[in-house]
């Protein structure tokens, strides 16, 4: 099997690097040449351009900074789209746009090509270790057939769903945690202008109930589930918390506008008369605000996803 790979920067460099080790013929492409040297030192080919590449692969991997990258690569008269041919597949590994992708997979679908929105999630040196996950949108037995391709990329792949499902999964994750980080350096703003060193404060709070858990883990308890009575914690309790906490930061003259919003958000909760439910309780509120039914997943199948990692 002939793989093809463009865009070898940031992220892309340490893939091919790890497809180069698979003993698969590997030919790769780059808008700068010089990109490639050291793949080209290390067995793969050269190709001139995308639509080149297509044509001598049988499954293509791209990893492009844009979703105007991705359709540039793909549309171009000397483009992926000229060269793929029927049977072979592409994964995009970009972080793309759900439109972008599903409008290129139904025109490369009418050519018998498999297309996959395939973004990956673990950094530059995730890229190189192999130590990174990929999220993946597209047709399983086409999945399962080049799985063991991607398996040389990344130690957690799971295809989600129909095409698309990929990049929703790492948009939702790569916006979670730019808002997590707004959030941390807000509070943590605040507890140093109350008064402490920055390190035992951030010492202190990674051993805190929150900072011993995986980040999404907590979901798998209350909000997924959709159970919320009885209460492990109840949400009047997490009221005053948050209420003493922007007390504290306008004593200080800390601007709090994201832990307002989360104030407000509590506060509304607790109007609805939901203060002996669980401190997670008013999560509700944007399930209804997005105008989605009550989310409720059975807690064995919560437990069997845990139980995998």
């Amino acid at each position: 099997m002939k793989i093809g790979f463009i865009g070898l920067g940031t992220m892309g460099r340490g893939m091919a690097a790890n497809l180069l080790k698979t003993g698969h013929p590997v030919v790769v492409h780059d808008l700068f040449p010089k990109a490639a040297e050291k793949h080209i030192e290390n067995g793969a080919q050269w190709a001139d351009t995308p639509k080149a590449l297509a044509e001598q692969s049988d499954v293509v991997f791209t990893s492009l900074p844009t979703p105007a990258d991705v359709e540039a690569v793909v549309q171009a008269e000397n483009g992926l789209a000229a060269g793929l041919r029927s049977g072979s597949a592409w994964f995009d590994l970009s972080t793309n746009s759900v439109d972008v992708m599903r409008r290129l997979h139904a025109s490369l679908s009418e050519k018998g090509v498999s297309v996959f929105d395939a973004p990956v999630s673990g950094g530059p040196a995730g890229a190189a270790s192999g130590r990174m996950a990929i999220w993946v949108g597209g047709d399983q037995e086409v999945f399962e057939k080049f799985k063991p391709i991607l398996d040389a990329m990344a130690d957690q792949i799971l295809l989600i769903g129909p095409i698309g499902a990929g990049t929703i999964a790492k948009l939702v994750h790569n916006c979670a945690s730019a808002a997590m980080s707004a959030v941390q350096v807000e509070v943590l703003s605040m507890g140093v202008k109350a008064g402490l060193d920055p390190l035992p404060l951030w010492e202190a709070i990674r051993q805190g109930a929150i900072g011993r858990q995986r980040t999404f883990e907590k979901l798998g308890t209350r909000f997924l589930p959709g159970k919320f009575d009885p209460p492990s914690f109840a949400l009047k309790l997490v009221h005053k918390d948050i209420m003493l906490a922007l007390q504290m930061g306008r004593e200080f003259n800390v601007p709090m506008r994201l832990c307002n919003l989360v104030g407000q958000e509590i506060t509304e909760a607790l109007n609805r008369g939901w203060g002996d439910r669980d401190a997670q309780s008013f999560m509700l509120l944007q399930q209804e605000r997005a105008g989605i039914p009550y989310i409720e997943v059975p807690m064995e199948k919560i437990k069997a996803v845990m139980e995998k990692s």
